[in-house]
């Protein structure tokens, strides 16, 4: 029997060389880990829906930043759940409120540490949408004003990254030119550019407390079978100043990711939302994965669609392994 010349075996034959030519990187560097803040004191409580993840009290957050900071993850994004809720989520630009609090504890303990704050009212709303309801339609250009508040009430804090998330248009453009006339050029802002109505966050939902009480967020998050319109997304984003551009959820979503990597000059992140991190944690309790080889493949196949950065709760376990 004839052989090519050519054996791709010979380069799969060891694991150092199968590290030679590998081709697609995954480091701890390139990890944000999400943080859910809530009011109390001395509260980590485990979020039932999502094994492994807790709501903290700003007390903790000293410690958790250390730990997390010492695992060299580089970043977090804060989640607020607030102690009172209204129709319009006031509570979110309150400068004593959960998240100003722990940006400034974090920022005074471990002022490496980049942190991102998600700025969004869907938390803080009695109603669970994200903004100021109008009739039961969203009012885009009224959440517009109260995320200005927002913005710069966490930039007040002293946050590095400020990451908007309702979809509204024209949230970029408002929060940048907000940040800027006060003089907060410094901040930085994570665009949720590609945010698709996914079914994917409904443990997140549960642990933010955010579920919508009447329809849903398909009127204002993107349809799932939509590319070009992320594209057109990611487009506006760039153009009103956004320095990083986002896909949510990530898994279920590669592809769009693959195409805004190579469309878009910005670095890309991509969530690897609740309902992703649940389903392996669920599979693997249940000793049907091999979670950690799991884990591993899951993070390396976003990165390999095309994201420099990944947000993931799966980041500190990963951490914990590399730095065995």
């Amino acid at each position: 029997m004839q052989f090519p010349d050519y054996r791709p075996r010979r380069m799969r034959r060891t694991v150092g060389l199968r590290r030679m030519i590998r081709e697609t990187s995954l480091d701890i560097g390139s990890l944000i880990y999400p943080i859910f803040v809530v009011p109390g004191t001395k509260i980590r409580q485990e979020i039932s829906s999502m094994p492994g993840q807790y709501h903290y009290s700003v007390d903790q957050m000293a410690d958790l930043s250390k730990e997390i900071y010492d695992l060299k993850i580089p970043a977090v994004i804060l989640f607020g759940i607030p102690q009172n809720k209204d129709s319009v989520g006031s509570e979110a630009w309150n400068d004593n409120g959960v998240i100003q609090k722990a940006i400034r504890t974090i920022k005074k303990h471990t002022p490496e540490l980049v942190v991102i704050a998600d700025a969004c009212f869907c938390e803080y709303t009695d109603h669970g949408h994200c903004g100021v309801l109008d009739n039961g339609y969203l009012n885009n250009d009224a959440s517009l004003e109260n995320l200005i508040r927002t913005s710069l009430s966490y930039a007040k804090a002293g946050v590095d990254i400020i990451a908007p998330s309702g979809m509204l248009d024209g949230f970029v453009a408002e929060c940048r030119s907000a940040l800027d006339e006060n003089n907060y050029t410094q901040v930085a802002i994570m665009a949720y550019s590609a945010k698709y109505a996914s079914a994917y966050y409904g443990p997140f939902r549960d642990a933010a407390m955010s579920t919508p009480h009447e329809g849903d967020r398909k009127g204002y998050q993107m349809d799932s079978a939509n590319v070009n319109e992320a594209i057109r997304e990611i487009t506006l984003d760039t153009s009103e100043g956004a320095d990083i551009v986002m896909v949510k959820p990530a898994l279920a979503y590669l592809d769009v990711i693959r195409v805004v990597s190579e469309e878009s000059d910005l670095p890309v992140a991509a969530y690897n939302v609740s309902g992703e991190y649940a389903a392996l944690r669920a599979a693997a309790d249940r000793g049907w994965l091999d979670y950690e080889r799991v884990v591993d493949e899951t993070l390396l196949s976003i990165r390999r669609a095309g994201a420099d950065m990944i947000l993931t709760y799966h980041a500190k376990e990963f951490a914990k392994r590399m730095d065995r």
